[in-house]
Protein backbone atom coordinates (compact mmCIF):
# COMPACT_ATOMS: atom_id res chain seq x y z
CA UNK A 1 0.00 0.00 0.00
CA UNK A 2 2.75 2.20 0.83
CA UNK A 3 4.47 2.12 -2.54
CA UNK A 4 0.59 3.11 -4.43
CA UNK A 5 0.61 5.93 -2.25
CA UNK A 6 4.40 6.97 -2.93
CA UNK A 7 3.78 6.61 -6.72
CA UNK A 8 0.91 8.75 -6.34
CA UNK A 9 2.08 11.49 -4.58
CA UNK A 10 5.38 11.73 -7.04
CA UNK A 11 3.08 11.72 -9.89
CA UNK A 12 0.88 14.23 -8.32
CA UNK A 13 4.31 16.38 -7.57
CA UNK A 14 5.77 16.07 -11.04
CA UNK A 15 2.80 17.37 -12.53
CA UNK A 16 2.25 20.33 -10.44
CA UNK A 17 5.34 21.21 -11.55
CA UNK A 18 4.36 20.98 -15.35
CA UNK A 19 1.64 23.67 -15.33
CA UNK A 20 2.20 27.23 -14.56
CA UNK A 21 -0.69 28.99 -11.99
CA UNK A 22 -2.88 30.72 -13.27
CA UNK A 23 -2.25 34.48 -14.67
CA UNK A 24 1.93 33.44 -14.66
CA UNK A 25 3.87 34.77 -17.02
CA UNK A 26 6.74 32.84 -18.62
CA UNK A 27 10.21 34.43 -18.39
CA UNK A 28 12.39 34.54 -20.78
CA UNK A 29 16.22 35.82 -21.17
CA UNK A 30 18.94 36.65 -23.41
CA UNK A 31 22.61 35.13 -21.70
CA UNK A 32 25.76 35.82 -23.83
CA UNK A 33 29.33 35.00 -22.85
CA UNK A 34 32.56 36.22 -23.42
CA UNK A 35 35.97 35.96 -23.02
CA UNK A 36 37.09 39.44 -22.60
CA UNK A 37 38.15 40.88 -19.21
CA UNK A 38 35.27 41.56 -17.09
CA UNK A 39 36.01 45.47 -16.27
CA UNK A 40 36.07 45.84 -19.89
CA UNK A 41 32.80 43.90 -20.67
CA UNK A 42 31.10 46.44 -17.71
CA UNK A 43 32.18 49.45 -18.78
CA UNK A 44 31.01 48.40 -22.52
CA UNK A 45 27.85 47.65 -20.81
CA UNK A 46 27.05 50.99 -19.62
CA UNK A 47 28.52 52.47 -22.77
CA UNK A 48 25.90 50.35 -24.62
CA UNK A 49 23.00 51.15 -21.80
CA UNK A 50 23.48 55.03 -22.20
CA UNK A 51 23.72 54.90 -26.34
CA UNK A 52 20.53 53.74 -26.41
CA UNK A 53 19.08 56.58 -24.02
CA UNK A 54 18.62 54.56 -21.15
CA UNK A 55 19.89 55.77 -18.06
CA UNK A 56 21.76 53.45 -14.70
CA UNK A 57 19.38 53.44 -12.11
CA UNK A 58 21.41 51.36 -9.43
CA UNK A 59 24.66 49.31 -9.65
CA UNK A 60 25.13 46.59 -7.01
CA UNK A 61 28.60 45.23 -7.00
CA UNK A 62 27.87 42.28 -4.53
CA UNK A 63 30.70 39.99 -5.77
CA UNK A 64 33.06 42.85 -4.95
CA UNK A 65 31.07 43.31 -1.81
CA UNK A 66 31.81 39.57 -0.42
CA UNK A 67 35.44 40.04 -1.23
CA UNK A 68 35.52 43.22 0.58
CA UNK A 69 33.80 41.19 4.19
CA UNK A 70 36.69 38.98 3.60
CA UNK A 71 35.78 35.95 1.40
CA UNK A 72 38.67 36.46 -0.59
CA UNK A 73 39.03 34.88 -3.99
CA UNK A 74 35.05 35.23 -4.62
CA UNK A 75 34.21 35.95 -8.58
CA UNK A 76 32.96 39.52 -9.63
CA UNK A 77 28.58 39.83 -9.53
CA UNK A 78 27.10 43.04 -10.53
CA UNK A 79 23.82 43.61 -11.31
CA UNK A 80 23.06 47.34 -13.58
CA UNK A 81 19.47 48.63 -13.21
CA UNK A 82 18.96 50.83 -15.60
CA UNK A 83 15.42 52.84 -17.44
CA UNK A 84 14.53 55.47 -19.57
CA UNK A 85 11.39 57.27 -18.52
CA UNK A 86 9.61 57.39 -21.68
CA UNK A 87 9.43 53.52 -22.34
CA UNK A 88 8.97 53.42 -19.05
CA UNK A 89 5.80 56.03 -19.18
CA UNK A 90 4.36 54.46 -22.37
CA UNK A 91 4.50 50.75 -20.64
CA UNK A 92 2.97 51.39 -18.07
CA UNK A 93 -0.14 53.21 -19.94
CA UNK A 94 0.04 50.00 -21.43
CA UNK A 95 -0.51 47.49 -18.34
CA UNK A 96 0.35 48.88 -14.88
CA UNK A 97 0.87 45.51 -13.59
CA UNK A 98 3.81 45.61 -16.17
CA UNK A 99 5.88 47.53 -13.49
CA UNK A 100 7.22 44.18 -12.06
CA UNK A 101 9.32 44.58 -15.41
CA UNK A 102 10.72 47.68 -14.27
CA UNK A 103 13.31 48.72 -14.37
CA UNK A 104 15.32 46.89 -16.79
CA UNK A 105 18.06 44.13 -14.97
CA UNK A 106 21.02 43.08 -16.24
CA UNK A 107 23.78 40.83 -14.97
CA UNK A 108 27.19 40.73 -15.25
CA UNK A 109 29.33 37.21 -13.77
CA UNK A 110 32.48 35.22 -14.17
CA UNK A 111 31.61 31.57 -14.53
CA UNK A 112 34.12 28.99 -15.60
CA UNK A 113 37.04 31.68 -16.61
CA UNK A 114 34.56 33.69 -18.91
CA UNK A 115 32.25 36.37 -18.39
CA UNK A 116 28.21 36.28 -18.54
CA UNK A 117 25.44 38.90 -19.40
CA UNK A 118 22.02 38.04 -18.75
CA UNK A 119 19.33 40.15 -18.98
CA UNK A 120 15.68 39.43 -18.78
CA UNK A 121 13.63 40.05 -21.80
CA UNK A 122 10.01 41.63 -21.57
CA UNK A 123 6.86 39.15 -22.31
CA UNK A 124 5.62 39.17 -25.67
CA UNK A 125 3.14 36.16 -24.87
CA UNK A 126 0.73 38.46 -22.57
CA UNK A 127 -3.18 38.54 -22.90
CA UNK A 128 -2.09 42.25 -23.68
CA UNK A 129 -1.44 42.56 -27.60
CA UNK A 130 -0.52 45.97 -27.34
CA UNK A 131 1.98 44.89 -24.47
CA UNK A 132 3.08 42.12 -26.80
CA UNK A 133 3.53 44.76 -29.50
CA UNK A 134 6.14 46.87 -27.10
CA UNK A 135 8.02 44.11 -25.97
CA UNK A 136 8.46 42.98 -29.40
CA UNK A 137 10.14 46.18 -29.93
CA UNK A 138 12.04 46.21 -27.42
CA UNK A 139 13.80 42.72 -26.83
CA UNK A 140 15.75 43.60 -29.82
CA UNK A 141 17.42 46.78 -27.88
CA UNK A 142 18.01 44.88 -24.66
CA UNK A 143 19.98 42.44 -26.73
CA UNK A 144 21.54 44.89 -28.36
CA UNK A 145 23.20 45.92 -25.53
CA UNK A 146 24.19 42.85 -24.49
CA UNK A 147 25.82 42.00 -27.64
CA UNK A 148 27.69 45.40 -27.69
CA UNK A 149 29.13 44.53 -24.17
CA UNK A 150 30.30 40.87 -25.43
CA UNK A 151 31.46 41.84 -28.89
CA UNK A 152 35.40 41.23 -29.45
Amino acid sequence: MFKKELIFATLFLIASCVSLPPNSEIVHYYLAETTKPYDDVLAELKIAIAEHNFRITGHSRVGKVIRDRGTIPFAEYDTLQFCNLSHAKNLLQISPHAVSHMPCNIVTYQFNHKTLIKIRLLPINTHNTELNQFSEKMNPILKQIVDFAVEE
